[in-house]
């Protein structure tokens, strides 16, 4: 039986939704920002109209990319895994973003916790590896939640600290930092959560590390890129 289109119940056509959503989600825009960008191309919507698509269509989107990029990334046998965590404010309340990275930059998981406990890493660490399978290197600060959690689930052995070597996971704190401020920072924990996970997957789809390659090479990519964006949700 032929897969359903997720948009057949929608007059605007599914690549103004894509558009919008990619808008949104990729780039540092406010909903009204995307009204207005939108606008100026001659589709006229309203902000409360992007922010329906963006929570319909987001992470189903999101999804996609990942299945399609974990599938090659567990092909890696020497698999490096980058662990972090950053505060994130929440109607004036401190919680935890813990981000992991591998040794390509590309983000694998994003959890969001009230606490930065031993109970927060491991449970961060599962669904990690639930998800994305084993690493061979765990890198990390110096944290005692992380060799707590480590020694639980029996990885103490391949656990990596250093006052460099986490550099990489730290960096890709600074996408996510530029979209909160943009959007005012959030209002609730649930929405957070949902974000950046959206969030990392649309980055890591578009992410073309354009200073390793020829500027030809770059534009190839891109397009690329832009191409299986626009493909994602078809039936």
């Amino acid at each position: 039986m032929p897969k359903s289109s997720p948009f057949r119940y929608f007059k605007t056509s599914p690549e103004i939704i894509r558009l919008a959503v990619m808008m949104y989600v990729r780039f540092p825009l406010s909903l009204r920002n995307v009204e207005d960008l939108l606008h100026e191309r001659g589709i006229d919507i309203s902000h409360e109209t992007v922010r329906f698509w963006w929570n319909r269509f987001g992470p189903m989107i999101a999804a996609e990319i990942r299945k399609n990029w974990v599938s090659r990334m567990r092909a890696y046998s020497n698999w490096q895994w980058h662990l972090d965590e950053v505060f994130v404010k929440i109607n004036g309340e401190t919680h935890y973003l813990w981000r992991a990275v591998d040794h390509e930059g590309e983000v694998l998981e994003s959890f969001v916790t009230k606490r930065r406990d031993r109970k927060a890493a491991l449970k961060f660490l599962r669904k990690t590896m639930k998800r994305h399978g084993r690493p061979h290197i765990f890198v990390t600060d110096k944290l005692c939640s992380y060799g707590a959690a480590m020694k639980e689930i029996g990885k103490a052995d391949q656990q990596e600290t250093g006052r460099w070597l986490n550099n990489r996971a730290e960096n890709s704190h600074r996408p996510f930092r530029r979209r909160e401020r943009a959007m005012l920072r959030f209002r609730r924990m649930r929405s957070l959560q949902k974000f950046v996970a959206v969030h990392a997957s649309v980055h890591n789809h578009f992410k073309q590390e354009r200073h390793l390659y020829s500027r030809d090479n770059f534009k190839l990519n891109r397009a690329a890129a832009l191409a299986e964006w626009r493909g994602l949700g078809a039936a």
